[in-house]
């Protein structure tokens, strides 16, 4: 019989996955299902240029159905348990599904209540109604202070913060209200972001533009109606509008299930991305633990690993001894404003060494926007 694969999630990792299974593995060997709770695919790097004005909602999310090969089975539901031990996964509406192999792609999870105030009095750019939300209240905004900050670790696309300040510096000056503005950036480290060599480049150009950056700032409570910020280390910050990332955590239904860390993040070996004591059990992208940033592009070097990983079980062959390790490979583009941008290319072992920012890569970024569902998501690059 055909080995039942079962793909959680419908973000880039799981949408690659499960195309890339449907390829490698004929019908006859394996059936491939993709399960999701909403049945659309969002492309979640967009909402920084939404909440900026720079793009529309409407080509930031579609139909997965569009985007899946026609021999997988797209199930529309809502994953309410796990049972790793027995192989069973438990949807909302069509029950019990048994399965040989899982991949585990729910992603991470806002969780802005685990803050006092801060869903109350801020604003953030890491869901599509909270970039909807920014936007408008950036139309309105007519001069004060702005705090832009992350208000919680690990979170999703680390350079994603940096580039909003940029940016925001940028919108700020076509409107003619930079010169009443004040940017201020609360990082909870001692740099502006996770990856030291680009906060290396990214610093100076805070500097060039007047943003301010106070480092070692962990945020422990809002006050909405006086619009103060307050630190665990004690200090306390004024603003007109804020904007922070919210703190993160895996998906519920991982945590319930038992099989995370306190976090909710599946404990992931990270070359083979089984999940540790599961041997037919996979994570991917957002969902690990691993020590690698949280982006589409790290799922979008998993996949292949997970899918050589799953197919050589089924063809009862040893896995590729390259194919199936990953390595850590993560490349993102980081903005700087002026419409100039670099590259950050790194791995376990190597970190990033990011070129002169330029319009080369700022137009490179561009395209791989306007190209991304004709590729990444159906396995075409």
């Amino acid at each position: 019989m055909p080995a039942e694969i079962v793909v959680l999630g419908g973000g880039v990792g799981g949408t690659l996955t499960a195309n890339l299974l449907a390829k490698a593995l004929p019908r006859s060997e394996a059936r491939v299902r993709l399960v999701d709770a909403t049945g659309r695919h969002v492309y979640q790097p967009g909402w920084l240029y939404q909440a900026l004005d720079q793009a529309d909602s409407r080509w930031l999310s579609k139909d997965l159905r569009r985007l899946l090969r026609d021999d997988i089975e797209l199930v529309v539901d809502t994953a309410r348990g796990i049972d790793a031990e027995h192989k069973r996964l438990f949807l909302e509406r069509a029950g019990q599904v048994e399965y040989d192999y899982l991949v585990v792609a729910t992603g991470a999870r806002l969780d802005r209540a685990a803050i006092p105030g801060l869903a109350e009095a801020t604003h953030d750019f890491y869901s599509g109604h909270g970039a909807q939300r920014l936007r408008e209240a950036l139309r309105t905004f007519d001069g004060g202070t702005i705090a832009v900050g992350v208000a919680g670790m690990p979170y999703k696309c680390p350079p994603a913060p940096v580039e909003f300040a940029l940016l925001l510096d940028e919108y700020l000056r076509k409107r003619g209200v930079r010169d009443r503005t004040r940017i201020r950036f609360l990082s909870p480290l001692n740099r502006a972001f996770t990856i030291e060599s680009a906060s290396k480049l990214v610093e100076p150009v805070f500097a060039r533009q007047g943003i301010e950056l106070h480092t070692f700032v962990n945020i422990e409570k809002v006050d909405a109606p006086d619009r103060k910020l307050f630190s665990l280390e004690g200090e306390e910050f004024e603003f007109d509008l804020a904007v922070l990332v919210p703190p993160h955590t895996g998906a519920q239904v991982v945590l319930d299930a038992g099989i995370g860390d306190r976090g909710g993040w599946l404990p992931t070996d990270p070359e083979t991305l089984r999940v540790k004591g599961y041997p037919d059990l996979f994570a991917i992208g957002d969902a690990t633990d691993l020590p690698i940033s949280k982006s589409g592009s790290t799922a979008h070097f998993e996949a292949p690993v997970i899918v050589e990983q799953i197919a050589a079980r089924v063809e009862g062959r040893d896995p590729d001894p390259v194919k199936s390790r990953y390595k850590g490979k993560v490349t993102c583009f980081l903005e700087v404003g002026g419409r100039k941008a670099t590259m950050l290319v790194f791995d376990y072992e190597h970190p990033p060494d990011p070129p002169k920012p330029s319009v080369v890569w700022h137009a490179a970024k561009w395209a791989f926007n306007r190209a991304y569902w004709f590729t990444v998501p159906k396995g075409r690059i």
